[in-house]
């Protein structure tokens, strides 16, 4: 086995677990949001399962540069990215209006200690994943992985995003700072959902740089 195949095997894998722990994390993060009143942990988790869409599109373009390095998105990959796309515009929607009408009625979280497990948890293994990606994409000189690298250098900023509002939360009960906090989310989820339907409408890789 020669080192490139390896390293697309590595790829590869580190796409299939980009989609695993999304799973994982936008089960537990939506449902701990709902019980615990937490509009930003809630829109975290459903933010991880768009992720899931986009992951599926990223494990799908590792096997299509593997065969062939110099080839462009095929269908599969523009129509993920559109999906992709739209669902993050439906989530900056329900977030920036949800967290409006906390604001407007006071509404708090019971707790928001869990936003402040799952951020911290999600940051550690996100920059792992940024590191990893980086290092495989460098190696193999492919701006897809390295394109793929710096967008889930997004999933970071948001992680910290939770992290900031959850704790500040948590320490001093600021009120409205769990709606703030989501509206920052919903600012990240806006610039994903406009990055997808660019890279969706050209064969360019760079983002979030």
């Amino acid at each position: 086995m020669t080192q490139d195949v390896k390293l697309y095997k590595t790829a590869f894998a580190l796409a299939l677990f980009t989609i695993i722990y999304n799973v994982a994390e936008g089960i537990v993060s939506t449902y701990l949001g709902f019980e615990d009143e937490s509009l930003a942990l809630f829109g975290f988790g459903t933010d991880s399962f768009i992720e899931v869409i986009s992951g599926l599109g990223i494990a799908h373009m590792v096997l299509r540069i593997q065969k062939n390095p110099e080839s462009d998105r095929d269908r599969f990959e523009r129509t993920a990215l559109k999906i992709t796309g739209t669902a993050f515009y439906i989530l900056v929607v329900g977030l920036v209006v949800s967290s409006i009408y906390n604001i407007w009625t006071g509404h708090k979280p019971l707790t928001t200690l869990w936003g402040v497990i799952i951020s911290s948890i999600s940051i550690l293994i996100m920059w792992t994943l940024v590191w990893w990606k980086r290092k495989v994409g460098r190696e193999l000189d492919s701006a897809p992985i390295l394109a793929d690298a710096n967008c889930t250098m997004v999933c970071v900023y948001m992680s910290i995003i939770l992290l900031m509002s959850s704790g500040v939360y948590e320490l001093f009960k600021i009120p409205y700072i769990d709606s703030l906090g989501t509206l920052g989310l919903a600012y990240f989820a806006f610039t994903e959902g406009k990055e997808c339907f660019e890279k969706a409408n050209s064969d360019k890789y760079c983002c979030c740089d």
